[in-house]
């Protein structure tokens, strides 16, 4: 099958947006399938104002319809709301053509966290653009549920999986935190507002706080919480490595939709702490962590949970039946697309 995808989000940038799209198109490559990435490495761009590592393409209209005009996809995903998403979404009415659309992100509440306005204004950009899709992916009930209401009725469910050879129970720790005081408690993700990490970093907990990531709101957080260590961005093992030094995962975000990081410190044996909102309370099983409007007491329930218990749960997030589910949501286009 020849899929065409089309994201405003790829790499360099580090985020779950990214991990989930870059691992499918790899499992969807591995099943032998055709993908076409069109994505903002191929063009001219500019630093997205207060997220300066997120580049947004310029003037990709053209462009955007001739690559999938050549390319000749038997489906297409527009995976973000960004320029490069608009511009396919217009090819592709203007020829006709069906498409998925997938929700991957709160822009509004992050939008409202930022600028002091409501959520609700910026919802009716985002509901104009999903609705033109065939079928809107989304990761879990209760974002289905919640966008279901917002008049978004034509959705498909697409979880998230983890690499489990990675993240795991069993493996080296992280040798710049062998000299913290435990309990250890980290946090994994962009250090950014809309994050919320302050109500972790302000927290009355004992033991230590570790903070992986890089964002806007890294200086003043820094400065502002001297005693916690502020690591950077980590990959790869170094992270895995992280999550398993850490004796608990503290999720404090209100406005994440997923929030693939509790998957992986899960998967690694970590329980996870945070509050009982959207992405936790789909994420987070009985017996995987703790979720209470009390941040500290959700702490005390998660360090009392067994890590072994904690890495069953973690099995569950199998990336070869999400792409299945990707797979099974697509439209299949009935005729060649026309030039751009």
């Amino acid at each position: 099958m020849r899929i065409a995808l089309v994201s405003d989000a790829w790499q360099p940038q580090v985020n779950g947006v990214v991990r989930t799209l870059t691992t499918t198109v790899a499992e969807l490559q591995r099943l032998g399938h055709e993908i076409e990435t069109i994505t903002p490495d191929g063009f001219r761009t500019v630093a997205c104002p207060s997220y300066p590592e997120i580049r947004l393409a310029l003037g990709s209209g053209r462009e955007v319809g001739r690559r999938l005009a050549g390319f000749a996809p038997d489906a297409i995903h527009i995976a973000t709301e960004g320029p490069l998403g608009w511009a396919a979404r217009r090819w592709c009415m203007r020829a006709g053509l069906p498409f998925t659309t997938s929700f991957h992100t709160r822009f509004p509440d992050y939008l409202a966290v930022r600028t002091g306005l409501p959520a609700g204004i910026f919802w009716a950009t985002l509901r104009r653009f999903h609705a033109a899709a065939d079928r809107v992916f989304v990761a879990t009930p209760t974002l289905a549920t919640e966008l279901h209401g917002r008049g978004l009725t034509r959705l498909h469910r697409w979880g998230r999986g983890v690499d489990r050879a990675l993240f795991r129970p069993d493996g080296p720790r992280l040798i710049e935190a062998a000299d913290l005081p435990g309990p250890v408690m980290l946090h994994v993700g962009r250090v950014a507002p809309e994050k919320n990490i302050e109500a972790f970093l302000a927290a009355d907990l004992p033991g230590s706080k570790l903070v992986v990531g890089e964002g806007p709101a890294l200086a003043g957080l820094r400065d502002r919480y001297p005693a916690a260590r502020f690591m950077g961005a980590l990959h790869g093992e170094r992270l895995a490595a992280a999550y398993r030094t850490a004796d608990v995962l503290m999720f404090p975000s209100l406005t994440d939709t997923f929030g693939l990081v509790m998957a992986e410190a899960v998967a690694s044996g970590t329980p996870v702490a945070a509050f009982p909102v959207p992405g936790p309370l789909d994420v987070i099983e009985p017996g995987a962590g703790v979720l209470d409007h009390d941040l500290v007491a959700a702490v005390r329930g998660a360090l009392a949970l067994d890590r072994d218990g904690v890495a069953a749960s973690g099995r569950r997030f199998d990336w070869s039946r999400c792409t299945a589910e990707f797979l099974g949501g697509l439209t299949r286009i009935a005729r060649t697309p026309v030039p751009a």
